[in-house]
């Protein structure tokens, strides 16, 4: 399978990848709270989540990325990085993602080199199909992040209530 093949070679070129989006985060205007992140702990957890993309978007409603991504939050909460930041910082993520693909050539690497017409539409199915399927990931994740920046938040300041549904 294309998308498959996609996955595997964003893995493998997950340190290049991770250090590129830690540096976005870190100097971003939209991400100020990221800026007094250490370094090496971003770039180890964007690695973390490039490294093992294949798992992660292979069930992306599984209990281990609720856990993982609402302790993220929980972390951004007691990092007091707010909110709309930590939203923004899924959006850098994406970002990247798609342009590393693009600008080092992953989907020319990962297409067999085969003329027929018939393979351009399995192409574009692939593709589309792991657009679909990160970008679910991606959703998911930033719903976690979410809850766990607010259970994080209640803990803390209880008469912000705010309603977990």
């Amino acid at each position: 399978m294309i998308a498959a093949r996609l996955i595997e070679l964003i893995e493998i070129h997950a340190p290049a990848l991770s250090s590129d989006i830690a540096v976005d985060l870190r100097s971003n205007p939209r991400t100020r709270g990221f800026h007094q992140v250490a370094f090496v702990d971003l770039q180890h957890r964007v690695f973390s989540i490039v490294h093992h993309l294949g798992d992660w978007i292979g069930d992306p409603r599984s209990d281990r990325v609720a856990k993982e991504f609402a302790e993220w939050g929980e972390r951004r909460f007691d990092q007091q990085i707010p909110l709309s930041e930590i939203i923004y910082s899924v959006i850098v993520f994406k970002g990247h993602l798609r342009e590393y693909i693009q600008a080092h050539g992953l989907i020319d690497a990962a297409f067999p080199r085969v003329e027929a017409d018939y393979v351009l539409p399995l192409h574009l199915l692939s593709l589309q199909e792991l657009n679909t399927t990160v970008g679910q990931f991606f959703d998911e994740a930033m719903y976690h992040l979410t809850r766990g920046y607010e259970a994080e938040r209640l803990k803390t300041s209880p008469g912000a209530a705010v309603k977990l549904g």
